[in-house]
């Protein structure tokens, strides 16, 4: 191109978005065609001569949501533009946005707990859905004043939606593997596991293996216990099962005192949502793309980049 294809490249640019002119208006100040002030302006586009940005709190980075899908074998994927402080409001936002927006609706949405999908319960209109039977997936108790209100996220979920929420009143994790035997094998216990099991679709956020994590907070894991897990390659949990780089297990004995649904049946499912934000969960997220624990991604510009990148290199 040359000097002066490129000034008329922005010219033509300037005339357009911040003049305000008409193509024909152009064409005519230019001495150029209106169906060539077309093709300037497309061509200034793709040169990067003009970048548009939509800057909407619910703008969507659809370039970056078409990649992903196409990278990890996606059936779908959310991404919006958000700073690392305002990263989870964004997404747990976008995230009860999509709900809302699913065709069909599920009849019963199996969840999970945590600081996520507290935001994700908050940001969820009234009427988000009708009559939506909501179950959670794994035990969630606190056994501190600190912890997240596991129940409450599955009711507020539920409430909202015009439906009922069936709860699953056991610990996260339990003492001894016979213990959480013994639990699921108890009638009402195990209703509620066969519930979930047969849920349409799944919602689901991934914590990050280190002190601030959630199961620390609520009393299940000290911080010794974390920092265990991590040396042995742990890079975050998902529905309490802690899990490596390439979405294995990594505590055998641990997850056997665990409560709730495992992985293959999250990884079996037609709709299985991950909600996942900021920049300390980065790992854990492509983990849990790469290893098919989630159907759909909703997360943050900077993960979905993270992904990306780190998937080309």
């Amino acid at each position: 191109m040359t000097v002066a294809d490129d000034t008329l490249l922005v010219r033509a640019a300037e005339l357009y978005y911040e003049d305000n002119r008409t193509q024909d208006e152009i064409g005519s100040l230019l001495k150029v065609t209106r169906w060539k002030v077309g093709r300037l302006l497309a061509q200034a586009r793709e040169d990067g001569i003009v970048r548009i940005e939509i800057v909407h709190p619910r703008a969507r980075r659809l370039p970056a949501e078409r990649a992903l899908c196409e990278r990890f074998g996606l059936r779908d994927a959310v991404v919006v533009p958000a700073g690392e402080q305002e990263a989870q409001a964004r997404v747990a936002s976008a995230a009860a946005d999509y709900l809302q927006e699913l065709r069909p609706a599920p009849l019963v949405l199996g969840v999970s707990w945590g600081r996520t999908l507290e935001e994700v319960a908050r940001s969820l209109p009234e009427g988000w859905s009708t009559a939506v039977d909501v179950v959670q997936v794994n035990g969630g108790v606190s056994l501190t004043s600190r912890g997240s209100n596991a129940a409450a996220t599955a009711v507020t979920i539920a409430s909202k939606g015009g439906g009922s929420a069936t709860l699953l009143p056991t610990p996260a994790i339990l003492e001894r593997a016979e213990t959480r035997v013994a639990i699921e094998a108890d009638r009402t216990v195990g209703r509620v596991l066969d519930l979930a099991a047969g849920a349409s679709a799944y919602l689901f956020s991934a914590g990050v293996a280190d002190e601030t994590s959630v199961l620390v907070e609520s009393g299940y894991l000290s911080a010794g216990d974390i920092a265990r897990l991590a040396k042995a390659g742990a890079v975050g949990d998902v529905v309490g099962r802690y899990i490596d780089a390439r979405g294995a297990i990594v505590d055998h004995a641990l997850d056997e005192r665990t409560i709730g649904l495992g992985h293959d049946r999250i990884r079996a499912a037609h709709l299985s949502i991950a909600v996942i934000a900021g920049a300390a969960k980065h790992r854990v997220a492509r983990s849990v793309v790469a290893s098919g624990l989630c159907t759909v991604l909703i997360t943050d510009e900077a993960t979905a980049l993270a992904l990306l990148e780190k998937e080309a290199a």
